[in-house]
């Protein structure tokens, strides 16, 4: 029986999303919602023009007002959020109530935290809920996942993800793929670690190490904060270590580091000429404005490496992946990666192969399962 799919936010991943779902998963329907109408139909219009079908229909929607919300998620089997972090556990809220299955785009570990705490109430709707179902999160712990099951035992797993312009300009180097507030709270908050078998909270913009990638040259990588999800309270008896680290081009770390040492990102309000101002938001306004005027096409770096034993003898895994913006459908690396990633799982939910609840990413969809999914997207992944 088919399907009907809903997005809420016809953004950037969430156009990627529907369009995936539109090729891959034989939907009934994809209703694509956002508060700007105008948003939806350019976004629906344009995976019905690349499918050349009239699968996606736009709708208006406040994601935050849950009579609205529950109207727009009405005979939707399974919704995909791709709106900003914070949102996800309100919107998981009224799904259950609607008893709509639904997974998302996550980013912070804390919010998915509120989500999953809704487990009964998921499985008492019959429905499925899956948080950070993105790109890190996500696919970076499906790679996680696949080192680990190819292992018979794991001693470490190291993921490292960078989405990056292909033409960087100083002094930042960097492109601004996803929304500002995502990537301050990558920036800011804490790193979830595996260490010794225990959970351990690093701060982040720290642990600095060069990064060989065939492609791009010398690169660095350092902690930030979201990307191991729930991973490591999932995995802390099984591994020894398991983190995560972003890449980017050597300097921008120290660069970032000035913000966040100097209370850019502070969320207590100063005074500027006799106004009150909250630092963070003048800075998501100023600086991420200035960044999503840097037009470039965009790439990105991924690595996973696990370290433990096969066959009874040491072993070393490594999975890489070194994507392009698509230049045939124009869907950037960021959203091919992240709005297919997130379809994956939205499919698999609506197949009935996870179980109700509010489900953790990493046990809902087994690693090789995930990586055989992203390969037919035209993915290529090398393995080491």
């Amino acid at each position: 029986m088919k399907k009907t799919y809903a997005i809420l936010g016809a953004g950037m991943q969430g156009t990627a999303a529907a369009y995936d779902l539109a090729k891959f998963a034989d939907p009934e329907a994809i209703k694509v919602g956002d508060v700007s109408f105008e948003h939806a139909k350019q976004s629906a219009w344009r995976v019905n023009d690349l499918i050349g079908s009239a699968i996606c229909h736009p709708s208006q929607v406040n994601a935050l007002d849950p009579a609205n919300l529950a109207e727009f998620l009405k005979d939707v089997d399974v919704v995909l959020s791709c709106v900003p972090y914070w949102m996800h556990p309100k919107i998981a809220a009224v799904a259950i109530e609607t008893k709509t299955s639904m997974v998302d785009l996550g980013g912070n570990t804390e919010i998915t935290m509120q989500t999953l705490a809704m487990d009964d109430q998921a499985r008492s709707a019959g429905v499925t809920c899956i948080p950070d179902c993105g790109l890190a999160p996500g696919l970076v712990n499906n790679l996680g996942c696949w080192l680990m099951e190819h292992l018979d035992e794991t001693e470490s797993v190291k993921l490292y993800c960078g989405v990056l312009p292909q033409h960087p300009k100083p002094p930042f180097n960097y492109k601004l793929t996803f929304n500002v507030e995502g990537l301050v709270t990558e920036y800011d908050y804490k790193a979830v670690v595996v260490r010794n078998h225990d959970i351990a909270l690093v701060d982040t913009l720290d642990e600095l190490e060069s990064l060989q990638i065939d492609e791009l040259g010398e690169m660095e990588a350092f902690t930030t904060s979201g990307g191991t999800s729930t991973a490591p309270y999932t995995f802390k008896d099984r591994v020894r270590s398991y983190e995560y680290k972003t890449i980017r081009f050597p300097g921008h770390c120290e660069r970032m580091r000035i913000f966040k040492d100097f209370g850019f990102w502070g969320e207590s309000e100063v005074e500027v000429c006799g106004k009150p101002v909250i630092p963070r938001y003048l800075f998501y306004k100023v600086f991420g404005d200035a960044l999503a005027k840097i037009e470039d096409r965009d790439q990105c770096a991924v690595r996973a490496v696990g370290v433990g034993k096969k066959d009874g003898q040491p072993k070393t895994l490594q999975i890489d992946i070194f994507d392009k913006e698509d230049e045939v459908t124009g869907f950037t690396s960021m959203e091919r990666l992240t709005g297919f990633s997130c379809a994956i799982y939205a499919r698999e939910v609506a197949e009935g192969h996870v179980e109700p609840g509010c489900v953790r990413y990493e046990t809902a969809v087994t690693g090789t399962k995930f990586v055989d999914e992203i390969q037919k997207r035209g993915v290529v992944l090398k393995f080491s």
